[in-house]
C-alpha cells in the first residue's frame, strides 16, 4: 500500500509539474513544423474548392451558375471573406450538395489507424512473386504525404530481389535474421536493430539472405498526387 501511494504521489506531482509548463515547450524533438488550425473560412473555401474540382467545374462555371463574381468566388476558396448564408445556399446548389456539406472540413478530424497485433492486411507486391510476405500495418487516409507501414517477413523459401524502385522514401528497421540489402550501388549489412534509410528512387531490395527466416519493418513514405 505505501509503494502504492508513493506512485501515485509522484504522479500528482508529475502532473502537476507539466502543468507549470508553457506549452510551446511541450513539444518534440521532431524538426516538423507546428501544425496550424485552419479557420472556418478556410476550411470552407477548402471544402467547396474540393467539391467544384471533383466535380471538374472551373471557378467561373459555378461563379456564373451561383450568380457572384468570380473574384468573390476565389475569396471564397482562398478563405478571404465570410460569405453571407444566401451565397453558400447558391454555391451549395450549383454544387449539388447540401449546405452542412460545406463545412464538414471545420470539424476537428485527424486521421488514426489502429491495427492490433495480427490484425495487418496481407497483401500482394513485386516481392510476393519470390517469396516476400506483405502484412500492412496502417494507412493514411487523407494529407499531403502518404504513410505504408509493412512489417515484411522472408521465409525459408523466400529469394532475393533487388529490382524494387518506387517514389520518395523508405525506413527499413531489422527485427529478426540477417540480410545483405542494396541500393543502388552500395549494400549493407543489416542485422536486427539497424535501421536503414534511403531514397526509394534508386533500385534497392535484400541481395542475400542471409540468416532466415527474417522479418524487418518497412515503411514507405511519399508525396501524394497535388489536386487538380
Amino acid at each position: 500500500m505505501k509503494g502504492e501511494a508513493r506512485v501515485t504521489d509522484g504522479r500528482r506531482k508529475a502532473r502537476a509539474t507539466m502543468a507549470e509548463v508553457p506549452a510551446e515547450e511541450l513539444t518534440t524533438g521532431s524538426g516538423a513544423p507546428v501544425a496550424r488550425e485552419r479557420t472556418l473560412e478556410q476550411a470552407l473555401g477548402h471544402q467547396v474548392r474540393a467539391i467544384r474540382r471533383d466535380l471538374d467545374l472551373t471557378v467561373s462555371d459555378v461563379a456564373s451558375a451561383a450568380g457572384i463574381s468570380v473574384g468573390m468566388l476565389s475569396k471564397i476558396e482562398n478563405g478571404l471573406i465570410s460569405p453571407s448564408l444566401a451565397t453558400l445556399q447558391a454555391i451549395s446548389t450549383v454544387l449539388n450538395v447540401p449546405i452542412s456539406t460545406l463545412f464538414t472540413s471545420f470539424e476537428e478530424k485527424r486521421d488514426c489507424s489502429f491495427v492490433p497485433a495480427g490484425g495487418g492486411v496481407r497483401i500482394e507486391r513485386r516481392g510476393t512473386k519470390v517469396g516476400h510476405e506483405y502484412e500492412l500495418l496502417g494507412h493514411a487516409l487523407g494529407g499531403e504525404v502518404g504513410v505504408e507501414p509493412y512489417l515484411i517477413t522472408l521465409s525459408e523459401e523466400a529469394v532475393p530481389y533487388t529490382g524494387f524502385r518506387h517514389a520518395g522514401v523508405e525506413f527499413i528497421h531489422m527485427l529478426s535474421g540477417e540480410v545483405i540489402y542494396r541500393h543502388g550501388d552500395r549494400t549493407y549489412h543489416l542485422k536486427p536493430g539497424d535501421s536503414l534509410l534511403f531514397d526509394s528512387a534508386a533500385t534497392h531490395g535484400p541481395e542475400e539472405l542471409l540468416v532466415r527466416p527474417m522479418r524487418y519493418l518497412s515503411i514507405i513514405m511519399y508525396p501524394r498526387e497535388s489536386e487538380r
